[in-house]
């Protein structure tokens, strides 16, 4: 017998595929009267275009950073290279712009004097007479943690002896920013004196937008800069600050005492190891033996160019006090050599019994020969040659 429901049922399935077919319909519909009402008219072809352009560079660089490594063909190095300016001298050869740059010497050589000649010459946009100045006049921070306020104000001012006062002070650029630790300033607790130096100096850069920054010296930036340890961490933190803000540093720092009948070299730099490999560059100032007025500057280190003022080509100046303002005259060119100490007997005796002191007393031999700047096969026949026991 033939089911009655038969019908029934297929009609009830032809139903449902209807409604089905009813609501595909609705929800094009519903598409087609809920598209944004964009007003392409207020868009160009170029618009368009940039964007895509930006979402196809956002998706390259995702694709170039791998961890923490970038990796990109040599060739798209070039390209993006080519979208940025070339870094023009600050001071001559020596320094240049976007550079984190070392200034190292003894004490009382001058590295303050050099620091505020260059600080002034670049917030004028006036070059030091024989040192070449390519960037534009701009803020320059000079965060001076040396000189007090009236040791300052002696080096730029003309004495008055009768009346005991200083006069016929040097004009400054208003460009110039001279920036000092304020002893009335309160460090929040749990919080050390490095990190407040370091966000203050941070707030600094972004007051003035100041792309130009000269720190003398780096011992207030960390105390133990001559250990490897704590000299990372400081390099780190000023190739940081350079990187965010695009600026141009040059910091200055100390030498321990150093044999001055031998050239100056990047082992005399405090902490130089770690200091020497994270900068971009780095000079030195030297004395010479011939007068105590005279200096002479030496390139240690250069990544832009090559070094052109090595040992057999320093720039030789003096430190005079024009009128009003202390400051470096190059005078010529000259070999290092002619401005090194000489070693008379006297001298030599002396060394040797530094060395045997210093050998009695347990130290090694290779400690012996870096202090006095020798290799370690000279302290072992300087040994055996003075104390054959």
């Amino acid at each position: 017998m033939e089911n009655p429901n038969k019908n029934f049922e297929r009609t009830n399935e032809e139903d449902n595929s209807a409604a089905e077919n009813l609501q595909s319909k609705d929800a094009v519909n519903n598409l087609n009267t809920n598209t944004p009402n964009f007003d392409f008219a207020n868009f160009s072809d170029n618009d368009f275009i940039n964007e895509a352009d930006h979402l196809s560079r956002q998706e390259n660089q995702a694709m170039d950073h791998i961890g923490i490594f970038t990796a990109k063909s040599a060739n798209k190095w070039i390209e993006g290279s080519k979208t940025k300016p070339i870094q023009k001298m600050l001071f001559a050869e020596l320094w240049f712009e976007a550079e984190l740059c070392i200034l190292f010497a003894d004490t009382n050589l001058g590295k303050s004097i050099l620091a505020v000649q260059i600080s002034d010459s670049i917030s004028r946009g006036i070059n030091i007479p024989g040192f070449k100045l390519e960037a534009p006049k701009q803020y320059v921070l000079y965060f001076d943690f040396e000189l007090s306020e009236k040791q300052f104000e002696s080096r730029y001012a003309v004495k008055n002896e009768e009346q005991k006062i200083f006069e016929n002070h040097y004009k400054w650029d208003e460009y110039f920013i001279r920036v000092e630790i304020n002893p009335d300033a309160e460090i929040p607790e749990k919080t050390s004196f490095e990190e407040v130096l370091n966000e203050s100096i941070e707030q600094s850069i972004i007051k003035y937008n100041a792309k130009v920054l000269i720190i003398d010296n780096l011992t207030y930036l960390k105390t133990e800069t001559e250990k490897a340890k704590d000299a990372l961490p400081l390099m780190k933190q000023l190739k940081a600050l350079k990187n965010k803000y695009g600026l141009s540093i040059l910091a200055l720092a100390h030498t321990p005492k150093r044999d001055l009948t031998k050239p100056i070299t990047r082992n005399d730099l405090q902490g130089s190891k770690m200091l020497i490999n994270f900068c971009d560059s780095s000079f030195t100032i030297g004395e010479s033996s011939t007068d105590k007025h005279l200096r002479y500057l030496k390139q240690i280190k250069a990544r832009n160019i090559e070094i052109m003022y090595d040992t057999e080509n320093v720039i030789v100046c003096q430190i005079e006090k024009a009128s009003n303002f202390l400051q470096f005259e190059l005078l010529n060119y000259g070999s290092e050599k002619e401005h090194l100490k000489q070693l008379s007997t006297n001298d030599k005796e002396e060394r040797i019994s530094e060395v045997l002191e210093l050998k009695s007393q347990g130290v090694s031999n290779i400690e012996i020969a870096r202090r006095f700047s020798v290799s370690e096969g000279a302290i072992r026949k300087w040994i055996k040659k003075n104390n054959p026991k």
